[in-house]
């Protein structure tokens, strides 16, 4: 396991206690009978760090970006799938109207 995705499960179980705490917090009010305004601050951290761990895996766990040039050597198609049975050509692009002049450069 890398590191970014063991700071991504941190940063859900963050996410998941600062859930718990609101609600735990807002029964704690509701039984002294006082109204529920804003979460407490340590909520409200926590929501924080949850969040900054979540974005920063979501960064880095997925990996590379890989190359959108059409002339590049990875992107080439070696062969064509074994099923052609998926492929369709038939769809409802064909009730468009293709009459439009487009030059490209």
């Amino acid at each position: 396991m890398g590191l970014g995705l063991i700071i991504g499960v941190f940063g859900v179980l963050f996410l998941f206690h600062a859930a718990y705490s609101t609600i735990q917090y807002r029964g704690l009010l509701k039984i002294m009978d006082e109204e529920f305004s804003v979460p407490s601050m340590n909520v409200v951290l926590e929501l924080l760090l949850g969040f900054v761990f979540c974005v920063s895996a979501a960064l880095t766990v997925p990996g590379d970006f890989l190359s959108i040039h059409p002339d590049s050597e990875e992107n080439r198609i070696v062969s064509l799938p074994s099923n052609l049975d998926f492929m369709i050509f038939n769809h409802r692009a064909k009730a468009l109207p293709f009459d439009v002049d487009m030059k490209l450069h």
